[in-house]
């Protein structure tokens, strides 16, 4: 066994059985390569490098094929090692990812050029419809270059899908190896969430008591994050808002901010999904705030009901609505019964219902209600749960 093949699936399955060639060009990003090789690996795809003169200047050949597991094509031979992973063949290859691409390599394959081996892979590719994704990297003021801009929209018009770089330092950097993952497996993958609006609400609501203190809960909003990073990779048009959290939004989620029940409250009202999951921990009660600092002595809070959210979803929306139950000390039965009150009360399609003194940081002990009161429990990383609610939701809305 090759050492790569002990990393695979060590993260998930959401590439397996998918064969990707990975084109290298000349730009230094190349050096990320081994990395983007291993996480693609983690989650199951077989990888098979190919790599310009030019990349094979900046990083060795054996770096790729010690990430890989395969021995990179570095020149066309009598293999034809294009027609075999890229040709109208059998076993051919799902993708073709270039990554790092050059300003050169873009304009050659716009062209129709193919003086080099990544080149007469694309050009391979797109004559056998192989999907094709570009991962550019260069100076900023070369990939400002109005040529180059009407290359990128050349090929992009024809299919290849380009994964924007990061733009910092005067340079276009190749884009997050877990960006480029996302995105690969969203192409790739199972795609069962296509063509729908997913809309998640996650993180918790804050209620001001004056200029410095609030009202809030423990909710991290990991949940959230997990569930609009899977909907992305299934193919979902995804939106996340996301009240106070600890986590870090993923660059390639769309998301909005809200503070209050109220401020939610009236982003409701211009919210247009398919499918609604609100796994936020939306305060019960608000209060009016006092401007500045209340100086420190007793004080006493005049709380009032905040509105219910996921009530005025359901009034608003006839979407697939998926709604959050934590309960504390209750036994498994009451807890499931309280959920599935819950469910029939608003009504949604769905439930979950949590104890909270299962949730840790990763993980948490979860039941998915439906409203048939089937029940599926899981207890796992909080990622693993995002994938069971998915599939959970994609089985029922087809």
């Amino acid at each position: 066994m090759h050492p790569s093949d002990e990393l695979r699936f060590t993260k998930s399955r959401k590439l397996e059985g998918k064969k990707i060639v990975l084109g290298v060009t000349g730009s230094i990003a190349a050096v990320e390569t081994v990395k983007l090789c291993r996480e693609l690996i983690r989650h199951g795809a077989d990888l098979y490098p190919v790599m310009s003169e030019s990349a094979q200047e900046i990083i060795h050949s054996n770096a790729l094929q010690f990430a890989s597991g395969h021995d990179p094509v570095i020149k066309i031979n009598g293999g034809v090692q294009h027609v075999s992973l890229c040709g109208n063949v059998a076993d051919r290859a799902d993708l073709l990812l270039i990554a790092p691409c050059t300003a050169n390599t873009i304009s050659k394959i716009a062209c129709g050029i193919d003086d080099t081996s990544v080149t007469t892979f694309a050009t391979t590719a797109l004559g056998s419809n192989i999907p094709i994704m570009i991962a550019p990297a260069m100076h900023s003021s070369m990939y400002n270059h109005l040529i180059i801009k009407e290359n990128i929209k050349k090929l992009e018009n024809i299919g290849v899908e380009f994964i924007g770089p990061i733009f910092l330092e005067k340079k276009a950097k190749i884009a997050d190896i877990e960006k480029i993952t996302a995105r690969v497996i969203r192409r790739i993958g199972k795609q069962d969430f296509a063509n729908k609006k997913v809309l998640i609400i996650s993180g918790s609501t804050e209620e001001s008591i004056d200029d410095v203190r609030l009202i809030t809960n423990r909710s991290s909003g990991r949940i959230g994050i997990e569930l609009a990073k899977s909907a992305f990779e299934r193919g979902a048009d995804v939106q996340l808002w996301m009240g106070r959290s600890t986590e870090n939004i993923p660059s390639y989620i769309s998301s909005e901010r809200f503070g209050c029940a109220g401020d939610l409250s009236k982003m409701v009202n211009k919210m247009d999904h398919d499918i609604v999951i609100v796994p936020a921990a939306i305060s019960d009660y608000t209060i009016k705030k006092e401007e500045g600092k209340i100086s420190s002595k007793n004080l006493v809070l005049n709380l009032k009901k905040a509105p219910k959210i996921i009530e005025s979803i359901r009034k608003r929306s006839n979407c697939y609505l998926v709604g959050f139950k934590a309960e504390s000390s209750l036994s498994k039965d009451k807890l499931i019964e309280r959920a599935y009150s819950r469910l029939k009360d608003v009504p949604m399609d769905l439930i979950v219902a949590n104890d909270v003194k299962d949730v840790s940081i990763d993980k948490n002990h979860v039941f998915i209600i439906d409203k048939n009161k089937e029940m599926i429990e899981v207890d796992d990383t909080k990622s693993i749960i995002a994938e069971k609610i998915l599939d959970k939701i994609s089985k029922e809305i087809r």
